[in-house]
């Protein structure tokens, strides 16, 4: 009899706590190897909810090898299959198999006998960063490297949980904690330049009666304020699906969130910009409050004399560029990171394009 709902991370922590590692103590008592839960699932970033559990979720464990233990692989995998309890706190440990008319998912699958079909996989973290970021290591990236990395799959690889780390995947992890400094300024720099791009023209559309195209321009500078938001506080944003719910989440989120929900219920683009205008001020003040630059005009300011009410006018763009150091930085457009000029789902998710992704910065 299932439980009420236990979060992944709880679950797949208890599940290697109370299965896992002693089937691993008892048939391979000498193998170094770290176990987390990490990587793409709304479990990972702690989101997930019962309908979480209906595409590959449930009782499960990332095991991490060093290079000369991955011939073990095979034997590991069969040892689970073979040793598994069928259940674990009430849900099954058998997935079915891969879903070629579903994506590949899997589901949980209730079985009594035979081999366990098992979640447990065996990897390098070699592996890891290949088949998740499509890299293959950690040490040297370059700032277009950085650029090229979304942060969907940043966040994804510093969130979740480490069960046992005995071969340094933590440490692995907290070199992908945040972007090196001329990066984050970089970022925010792409961040302002963006709001200064179509701040204006929220009101210009609604002013010759387009309120359908002032509520579009509206919503995008809404994303980007939050965008900047997560930059400024050095959180990397989720996917789509949880992007307001980790912005609320964010120390700015309380106060922020209320006056942006506004700003998409408005009717009108002069309400629109009544609720921008507080939203403005707020993020100028976070900015100044970071220090990077000097301070810089915290009111906003009509637009080269015209009835639209700005703020990146006053220049923050340009205020952070010049506080980079790094000569491939400072000679980029500021187009920003690739999930500042790109939403497209296939091209962020899509680890075998990050090089080409990376190319486009030459």
């Amino acid at each position: 009899m299932r439980s009420k709902f236990i979060p992944g991370i709880q679950l797949c922590g208890q599940f290697y706590t109370q299965i896992v590692r002693p089937l691993l103590q008892n048939h391979f008592p000498r193998l170094d190897y770290s176990a987390a839960l990490l990587g793409d699932g709304s479990e990972t970033l702690g989101y997930d909810t019962p309908m979480s559990s209906d595409h590959h979720w449930g009782p499960r464990v990332m095991l991490f090898v060093r290079e000369a233990d991955m011939a073990l692989a095979p034997d590991i995998h069969k040892m689970f299959a073979e040793n598994l309890p069928y259940t674990f706190l009430g849900y099954s440990t058998h997935f079915s198999e891969p879903d070629p008319n579903d994506n590949g998912v899997q589901h949980l699958t209730v079985v009594d006998s035979g081999p366990v079909n098992h979640r447990v996989t065996v990897q390098t973290t070699r592996s890891l960063l290949a088949d998740h970021l499509g890299i293959h290591n950690a040490e040297n990236l370059s700032p277009v490297d950085w650029l090229s990395l979304p942060q969907q799959k940043l966040l994804t690889l510093t969130a979740g949980a480490v069960y046992h780390d005995g071969i340094g995947l933590e440490e692995l992890r907290q070199r992908f904690g945040w972007y090196p400094q001329d990066v984050w300024l970089y970022l925010l720099a792409a961040g302002w330049a963006r709001i200064g791009q179509e701040e204006h023209l929220m009101g210009r559309a609604g002013l010759v009666g387009d309120e359908v195209g002032s509520a579009l321009i509206g919503a995008r500078l809404v994303r980007d304020i939050m965008r900047l938001c997560f930059l400024m506080e050095r959180r990397y944003a989720p996917y789509p699906k949880w992007f307001g719910t980790a912005f609320k989440q964010l120390s700015c989120g309380a106060e922020l969130y209320p006056t942006l929900k506004k700003v998409l219920a408005a009717g009108t683009w002069k309400n629109r910009e009544k609720h921008l205008v507080p939203a403005y001020e707020f993020i100028v003040r976070k900015h100044n409050a970071l220090s990077l630059t000097k301070p810089l005009p915290e009111k906003t300011i009509q637009f080269f004399g015209r009835p639209f009410e700005v703020i990146a006018l006053h220049g923050f763009a340009d205020a952070l560029l010049a506080q980079i150091r790094d000569p491939q930085l400072a000679g980029l457009p500021i187009i920003g990171g690739v999930d500042q000029w790109s939403d497209n789902t296939d091209l962020l998710e899509s680890q075998a394009l990050r090089e080409k992704i990376a190319g486009l910065y030459s």
